[in-house]
């Protein structure tokens, strides 16, 4: 039971940390009158956006648009940890990389992307397809879990907002995906 409560106790340092991460940099953006998003979020097509991309995840344009994404990149996140810490920092590694990459590569040149919800998409099809690669019953229940709570996200993976990266989406989701697919190959050859 001690175990229990050390890997529940660990899980949510992280993810509290996580949390107090975004704040943080909120409110010293909200400070700053916004220049982190401009000076840290990801410039598509330009060589001074590539360092958005570890940085873009972090950063967001409001509280509403901060407060909006933190309830499923908590919950999203959870699931994954459940399976393993490791798996989460594994997730959120190659989501951000492929989703930053995504992008940089076919966003708008005019604009700049900011805000998790990259992240977010990249925990959602991390979720949802891990079972296809690693075959076990809690990856089933953990994709039908996710895909019952965040089915609805699917959609944002579409262009239909012109004020939301949809490309944020697409690539987190793909990220995701990716991330499924290598730790599923990871855990077979082990």
């Amino acid at each position: 039971m001690n175990k229990l409560f050390e890997k529940l106790n660990t899980q949510i340092t992280i993810l509290g940390s996580f949390i107090a991460i975004l704040w943080g940099l909120h409110i010293l953006n909200t400070l700053l009158n916004g220049q982190l998003n401009y000076y840290a979020g990801i410039h598509p097509q330009t060589t001074s956006g590539l360092g958005g991309i570890f940085f873009a995840p972090f950063l967001h344009g409001s509280y509403a648009h901060l407060v909006a994404n933190l309830v499923p990149l908590i919950t999203l996140g959870w699931l994954i940890m459940l399976r393993g810490i490791s798996d989460f920092f594994f997730v959120s590694i190659v989501t951000i990389i492929v989703s930053g990459l995504g992008i940089w590569s076919i966003g708008s040149p005019d604009s700049i992307h900011i805000g998790a919800s990259g992240l977010i998409f990249g925990y959602f099809g991390f979720l949802l397809l891990r079972s296809l690669f690693d075959f076990s019953i809690l990856s089933v229940i953990f994709a039908l879990t996710a895909g019952f709570l965040y089915s609805g996200l699917i959609w944002g993976i579409l262009p239909s907002d012109p004020d939301v990266s949809w490309e944020a989406h697409l690539f987190g989701f793909l990220g995701g995906i990716f991330a499924a697919q290598l730790l599923g190959k990871r855990k077979k050859n082990s």
